[in-house]
């Protein structure tokens, strides 16, 4: 039996696998904005010059792209343009993000907006989410059309993401929502990419409507156990591996699973909580008693006991189809990798 793969090394094997693609990609964007893809995908800083060794994340929906691919009993290259797909959308979606919360930093370095500017970042953005699409499409040939089947299948949770952005921010107005409306939004804004990329890689191989569906389901169920921690993170994280202060998300107003749980408990420490978040600018130890409010009322419990409930539910996904067992026992052991942060 061939001996399953540590998480760190099917990581790296897809960033091996994606790294060359991707930067021949970010090579056909435009003078104007390729050096700031490049500078946010950690490939050169800030003056354009080429520096050793990416600073982007994990890479873990590439890996999903590369592991679904294997699932579907094709060779991981297959899926190496859904991989880049994936992680343009992604970052797409970050640097508008970031401008956004007006985070002046990620990952340790100055984001792209705080260096040139709003609107050029909005622009680059815009910029990696078409390429995106491009890629996909040149992956048909005169034998299948894989690839536009791919590229709608990015399309349609690219749009799903934005829907549940939108929400995110809008629910920031609202005194409270509750607990089935931020999951509603949860799976737009983060299950429904991590569900594409976890599928693309069998559209991409060609497999069947009910593997692929199964991958679907499993990137979606994981999606919605890494928001939950991530969640915790916002609240209780420790800010030298968030990079951002704790309570971050009590500061923005977010309404986050812990809170809007927290909320939604209709005791006296919910109503404080409540009159807490009314405030435009909370101070230190506003934020501090409001995380504790938001514990008291059962809102951190429930976040934890959500991300558990979901990962069991994405494993069991992979369960309901016959897949190649070397890629089943690997796509488990990332989904465990990506919940087990601590918070």
């Amino acid at each position: 039996m061939i001996p399953i793969r540590s998480v760190p090394e099917v990581l790296a094997r897809a960033r091996d696998l994606s790294s060359p693609a991707l930067e021949d990609a970010l090579g056909r964007l435009s003078p104007e904005l390729r050096p700031l893809a490049e500078y946010h995908f950690g490939l050169a800083d800030e003056s354009g010059r080429r520096v050793d060794g990416a600073v982007t994340g994990k890479g873990v929906r590439a890996a999903l792209v590369v592991l679904s691919t294997e699932a579907a009993g094709a060779p991981a290259e297959t899926g190496v343009p859904g991989a880049v797909g994936v992680e343009l959308v992604h970052n797409f979606s970050l640097i508008h993000d970031d401008v956004i919360d007006c985070d002046r930093e990620r990952r340790h370095r100055p984001t792209v907006w705080s260096l040139w500017g709003i609107g050029r970042a909005i622009i680059a953005g815009d910029a990696l989410l078409a390429l995106a699409q491009q890629i996909l499409l040149e992956t048909d040939s005169a034998v299948t059309t894989t690839g536009a089947a791919a590229a709608r299948c990015l399309a349609e949770a690219t749009g799903e993401m934005i829907a549940g952005q939108a929400l995110d921010m809008a629910f920031e107005s609202l005194p409270g929502i509750d607990v089935d409306r931020c999951l509603s939004m949860e799976a737009g804004k983060t299950g429904a990419l991590l569900g594409c990329a976890a599928s693309l890689g069998a559209i991409l191989a060609g497999a069947s409507a009910p593997v692929t569906s199964a991958l679907k389901d499993f990137g979606v169920q994981l999606g919605l156990a890494f928001q939950a921690v991530d969640d915790l993170l916002g609240i209780w994280g420790d800010p030298s591996q968030t990079g951002k202060p704790i309570g971050n998300d009590i500061r923005q107003h977010k309404k986050t699973l812990p809170i809007a749980a927290a909320l939604a408990a209709g005791d006296g420490y919910a109503g404080e909580l409540a009159e807490l978040l009314t405030h435009e600018d909370l101070a230190d130890g506003e934020v501090a008693r409001a995380a504790t409010l938001v514990e008291k009322c059962g809102g951190r419990m429930l976040a934890t006991d959500e991300a558990k409930g979901r990962l069991a539910a994405a494993l069991d996904a992979l369960g309901r189809v016959q897949i190649d067992e070397r890629s089943r026992d690997e796509l488990s052991d990332i989904a465990r990798f990506v919940v087990a942060r601590e918070f």
